[in-house]
């Protein structure tokens, strides 16, 4: 591909190339680290109850970034999902509805843990479980494809949805409130209902540019 066409191509889908080049590095380092070292940083970046309430925004960020098994098969779930969902949004968009998905997915299922616990209604430990990887961001950018998409970016959402739910077990365990499986489902339905608000907008707004510039020519 010649520099003239790779540029405006990574203009055009910078969120979904963005994130996937950030997630794939953090891969190498994560993979380089000794199994001390790769532990420590789960331990960091999970967000746990305890990690949110006393490292949140650190968290946050970093989880979405830490791999959880299957190495080589992240990278491709992420695009298979992302571009489709990027070519329907925009950049900004794209990133404010992953975003939203991964923080709310996070915050619902984590809260609903505290209050459990909080209520002895599960261990003390379960304040301090594991809770990295990129799947909120990916089910999110996959309802958005889904619903907007043309046919190979829902193709190929489709393809990722399946891979997630049958082999990644994503929804197993939602009927006892598990974490896993309340955050994927909030995701889903987060970047569903906040992608296609925006979509929305943006059609109203480009439709409102269009009458308002066919009326001044009119009048000419």
């Amino acid at each position: 591909m010649s520099r003239g066409r790779a540029g405006p191509l990574l203009r055009r889908y910078a969120v979904a190339f963005g994130y996937l080049a950030a997630f794939t590095i953090a891969e190498i380092v994560y993979g380089a680290l000794p199994g001390r070292g790769q532990a420590a940083l789960v331990g960091w970046a999970s967000t746990s109850v305890h990690n949110l309430e006393h490292n949140p925004v650190g968290s946050l960020v970093v989880s979405a970034l830490v791999p959880t098994g299957s190495l080589l098969a992240w990278p491709l779930l992420i695009a298979l999902a992302m571009f489709g969902a990027n070519h329907v949004l925009g950049n900004w968009r794209t990133a404010l509805t992953c975003a939203a998905a991964h923080v709310l997915g996070t915050l619902l299922s984590e809260g609903i843990v505290a209050y459990r616990v909080a209520h002895g209604a599960l261990p003390a430990a379960d304040r301090y479980l594991t809770d990295v990887g990129p799947s909120y961001i990916v089910v999110a950018a996959i309802a958005v494809a889904l619903l907007h998409g043309g046919w190979r970016p829902r193709a190929a959402a489709a393809l990722d949805f399946l891979l997630l739910i049958f082999v990644g077990q994503i929804f197993s365990g939602l009927t006892r409130l598990q974490v896993a499986a309340v955050g994927h489902l909030t995701a889903f339905v987060t970047g569903a209902v906040l992608g296609s608000f925006l979509l929305v907008r943006q059609r109203a707004k480009a439709a409102s540019q269009l009458a308002g510039t066919s009326a001044r020519s009119s009048r000419r």
